[in-house]
């Protein structure tokens, strides 16, 4: 429900696109209006506002555990700016 559009993760994939310019893509996309991300035909991103405030309540309380297919110990991956802004950091 959090990731990017299939556009997006396709432009930074293909190297279309560089890493700064996907974080500031991606979190724009996060927080734009609307319910559906049109850029995407497959993966429909369903009430992501909704899913941050309660991942964002739900880490208040204790640990929330994010995944994605790529490998745990990848650094540019939107997992770990997700848990940035799911801290408030940014």
């Amino acid at each position: 429900n959090l990731g990017p559009s299939e556009q997006l993760l396709e432009e930074v994939q293909t190297g279309k696109i560089g890493w700064s310019e996907f974080s500031r893509r991606y979190r724009e996309e996060l927080f734009e209006s609307g319910t559906i991300d049109k850029r995407s035909e497959t993966i429909k991103n369903h009430g992501q506002n909704f899913t941050l405030r309660l991942l964002q309540a739900l880490g208040r309380q204790g640990t929330v555990t994010l995944t994605c297919h790529c490998a745990e110990d990848q650094a540019r991956c939107h997992r770990h700016l997700l848990r940035t802004i799911l801290e408030g950091k940014i």
